[in-house]
């Protein structure tokens, strides 16, 4: 084998680790806001999928949405009603600044974290560097 050819499979292979680490770096994906309007009501017709997604209370996310939103809300069984007129990319937006401050680990981004509170201050765990760091806001 000349060192060419040695170079050119060092080459592939080099290429083929490189698609897979990015691969992996978006296996967190959120699901696609589903929503529904009824007059004035806004229906996230999904709801349910974002707390398993997130691995959070579907209550805390419900009462972030709804303070955010600065609007009532109320769990439908898997929705979520929101009193007036909200679009899709609202929601999206919310949910990822969600996942930025109460999900995803502030020291290596990962989204395998765990919320634990101590003394009525709320800590992210991160189950993949082992990281802990307090959680500003109520929503955890």
């Amino acid at each position: 084998m000349t060192k060419s050819d040695y170079e050119k499979l060092l080459k592939r292979i080099e290429d083929k680790l490189g698609d897979s680490t990015e691969k992996s770096s978006t296996r967190f994906e959120l699901p696609v806001v589903d929503v529904m309007w009824e007059g004035q009501k806004t229906f996230l017709r999904n709801f349910s999928e974002f707390p398993k997604v997130l691995r959070r209370e579907p209550d805390k996310v419900l009462q972030y949405l709804s303070k955010e939103f600065a609007v009532p809300a109320e769990r439908l069984g898997d929705k979520a009603m929101f009193v007036g007129r909200r679009a899709p990319d609202d929601f999206t937006r919310l949910f990822q600044i969600y996942v930025k401050d109460y999900v995803e680990c502030p020291t290596c981004k990962s989204p395998d974290s765990k919320i634990i509170k101590e003394n009525r201050i709320s800590f992210l765990i991160c189950e993949a560097c082992g990281a802990k760091s307090t959680l500003k806001g109520k929503y955890a």
